[in-house]
């Protein structure tokens, strides 16, 4: 069965058969109108790359047309055209069932079409946990919009009230049973041409068949047996190999390139030169390979970074551009003064780098003055954009098509790629031009999570209630958009300048019920490295810092921590998810931290919860812990996790998402951390830069709370959010010492306990 558009694509394609793939895939239908059916020329010959002679087709990619999202062909098999992407994350099945549920269809006969600016409506970057919440939403409408201008038509063709018919599987029928008229018959080969009915009612929770079903993921059967084509396992005929000579600062300028010193290496094609980006292209990989580390030149010195010991005075001393006050109730400062206890604590966060398993990769080609790139971008229409910027070409003659990568976790290196495989294409025009990115280059030049410091204040009155909280937040300035391509850096050409570390002023206001409170994000000028959105951005550091001061507030409070959040908390969905937590995690009441301190191995378990963005997804989590007091090291032996992200499509893709979270996010807390000196990023491989490995994979308990009546939220990120403060929460529990920068590294562990002696 073809699932996707990698699986209908051969490792090595040539560039025609690539373009006009697609078997039985239809673009044009018209219930009244023309008939745009290209039978085995499909609806790839429609972009701007359509290989010499292929008709071009009017596929529509507007957001408002129900032919943006659906194509029927004549056997009554559908394709679903989406801007939302599979990162790995299991996206598409879900899709895939949304739309198989309100067209009445089995998800075997939908084929999946995604990220192809030529083909796929512009429904935003696949980021923010948003690909089901909003692109579902919009692909549900539409296949209802279909549906039911289908079953119409067949009334008209059966003579038949619309109310008196069923639809089987793509077959529509009386309600008393005989011979139906399938969606090919009515529609296939014709476009639509209608617009989304946005107020649509959309099928009854009650007749869900397919959502709200755990279904197998469909990539992974290809996966799992080695046929899987990801975007490096892309190949075009004629293709030719790039690497990127990097330079060895940040900020250092090209002054000279002896072309002379590999002139001996065979296969060589040409150096590209352009300000300070500087490529080379050859016949093989490894002859590009061989000249990017053999060819000599010669690059300006530049050491303009802060010293890393003193990160966080450097962050304290950058100007502050503006202030985002995100809570402010009562009098927290009057409130403050009042208090009969007053804590106060800073905490911060490490700047991280994405890691993706496999470096990022693309392959561009310019034909006819067109440009087509291959990219594993999460933002393909965006990356559009960009490149004809950076090109200074029209953007309807760029086409971006998505290809699996592996893994992204953010906006990491796989744009700045598809950067350079466009400006290198360019010097050898009509044939495309593969550019493989190494470790060093991933991790040396990919845009980075960026650093996080958080100072709190709290008082408590009497009785042990909170009754004042005052908190900074120092973060880069920006929000989400577009992150300036590496090589339109280096070379000079147009580029966005903004940051956009992502919208990192969320949940930096609190959940729960605080009578006088004062939330203020500091928005800093400038930050040390290029930043971008990395999984769960700031909702995890600020949730991070505020779960963890609650805890503080509650063992100043000597009450149990879950007890002392639910006094706290007046969201009633909120406050059943905690108490199932309570049961799944098998929770005993007390305060933190235990008594039982001595030598040896402590143990503890920690809490934590969010609503994320304070709108959606509820997250509750338990972490159990081991804390050797000798090493400093920590075990997470047990994770129990609750998750309430409304209607739930696939079960088995949730816990899949909440899996993940669980385990990047460990790895995030106890062992990532970028390391640099003056000039460049130094953890540029797995030994400088460790990342958890399996024998470290703890329990995972897993609870979802479906509630098919509610709109479905996003479960990409926000179960990330509650990890690291509720395995800081858990070592205080064990030790009675808080540790509040990540990560949570022996050395850190062993001095924290050293000093709190």
């Amino acid at each position: 069965m073809s699932t996707g558009s990698d699986a209908m694509i051969s490792p090595k394609a040539s560039r025609r058969a690539f373009l006009g793939a697609g078997g039985s895939l239809v673009i044009g239908f018209a219930l009244g109108g023309r008939a745009l059916a290209q039978g085995q020329q499909a609806p790839a010959a429609a972009g701007p790359s359509a290989p010499a002679g292929g008709a071009a087709v009017a596929k529509s990619v507007a957001i408002d047309d129900v032919d943006g999202f659906l194509a029927i062909d004549a056997d009554g098999k559908v394709t679903l055209f989406s801007g939302k992407v599979d990162l790995g994350t299991g996206v598409r099945t879900a899709l895939i069932q949304m739309a198989a549920e309100e067209l009445d269809i089995s998800i075997e006969r939908i084929t999946f079409v995604q990220g192809d600016t030529a083909l796929t409506p512009d429904q935003g970057p696949t980021y923010g946990s948003l690909s089901v919440q909003n692109g579902g939403m919009q692909i549900r409408q539409a296949a209802a919009t279909a549906r039911k201008q289908l079953v119409e038509t067949a009334a008209q063709r059966l003579n038949v009230p619309a109310t008196e018919l069923v639809v089987e599987d793509g077959t529509v029928r009386r309600r008393s049973g005989g011979p139906g008229v399938g969606y090919g018959e009515l529609v296939g080969g014709r476009d639509f041409s209608l617009k989304v009915d946005k107020d649509i009612t959309t099928k009854d929770p009650t007749q869900f068949r397919v959502v709200g079903k755990s279904v197998q993921r469909l990539d992974i059967p290809e996966k799992t047996t080695g046929r899987f084509t990801y975007m490096h396992d892309f190949r075009l005929d004629g293709m030719l190999h790039a690497r990127v000579v990097r330079p060895p600062a940040l900020q250092a300028e090209l002054r000279e390139v002896d072309e002379a010193s590999v002139q001996g290496i065979p296969g060589l094609v040409k150096i590209v030169r352009e300000g300070n980006f500087l490529g080379v292209i050859a016949e093989s990989e490894w002859s590009a390979v061989r000249a990017s580390q053999e060819l000599k030149v010669t690059w300006s010195d530049w050491q303009g970074l802060p010293e890393q010991s003193r990160l966080w005075e450097h962050v304290r001393g950058t100007r502050v551009a503006k202030d985002d006050v995100t809570s402010n109730v009562g009098n927290a400062g009057e409130a403050m003064g009042q208090g009969a206890r007053r804590l106060s604590a800073t905490y911060d966060f490490a700047i991280h780098t994405h890691g993706s398993l496999g470096p990022s990769c693309a392959v561009a080609e310019i034909r006819d003055g067109k440009l087509t790139c291959w990219s594993a971008s999460q933002m393909t229409h965006n990356l559009r954009k960009q490149l004809a910027a950076m090109m200074r070409m029209p953007e309807e003659q760029v086409r971006c098509i998505y290809l699996e990568g592996s893994g992204c976790y953010g906006r990491n290196g796989h744009e700045d790629a598809a950067g350079d495989a466009a400006l290198l294409a360019r010097a050898v025009e009509g044939r495309p031009v593969r550019v493989q990115w190494a470790r060093q280059d991933e991790h040396g030049w990919d845009p980075k999570g960026p650093p996080t410091l958080i100072d709190l204040r709290g008082a408590l009155d009497a009785q042990g209630n909170i009754v004042a909280w005052e908190s900074e937040f120092f973060i880069p300035q920006g929000a989400a958009g577009n992150v300036a391509l590496v090589p339109a850096e280096l070379a000079g050409l147009p580029h966005e300048e903004s940051m956009a570390p992502g919208n990192i002023i969320q949940n930096s206001a609190l959940p729960y019920a605080v009578p006088n409170i004062h939330t203020v994000c500091h928005r800093l000028e400038n930050t040390l490295f290029k930043p971008s959105w990395i999984r769960t951005p700031g909702r995890m550091q600020n949730t991070y810092a505020n779960e963890c001061f609650l805890d503080e507030l509650a063992a100043a409070a000597r009450v149990d921590p879950l007890d002392f959040r639910l006094r706290h908390l007046k969201d009633e969905r909120g406050v059943e998810l905690l108490r199932r937590l309570a049961v799944l995690s098998r929770w005993e009441s007390r305060p933190s931290p235990q008594r039982s301190m001595g030598s040896g191995t402590a143990s503890g378990r920690g809490v934590s919860y969010v609503k994320y963005e304070l709108n959606r997804t509820y997250v509750g989590a338990v972490a159990e812990v081991e804390v050797d007091r000798g090493s400093g090291e920590i075990r997470v032996k047990r994770f129990s996790v609750v998750h309430d992200c409304g209607q739930v499509i696939n079960p088995d893709g949730v816990r899949n998402q909440v899996e993940g979270n669980v385990l990047h996010t460990i790895s995030r807390t106890l062992k990532e951390e970028l390391t640099w000196d003056r000039s460049m990023v130094t953890s540029l491989d797995w030994a400088s830069y460790p990342v958890i490995t399996f024998p470290e994979v703890p329990e995972i308990a897993i609870e979802l709370l479906d509630r098919p009546g509610e709109k479905p939220w996003g479960a990409g990120e926000p179960s990330a959010a509650v990890i690291p403060s509720a395995i800081s929460n858990a070592v205080f529990d064990a030790t009675g010492v808080r540790l509040r920068s990540v990560p949570f590294t022996p050395p850190r562990v062993k001095a924290a306990m050293q000093q709190a002696t």
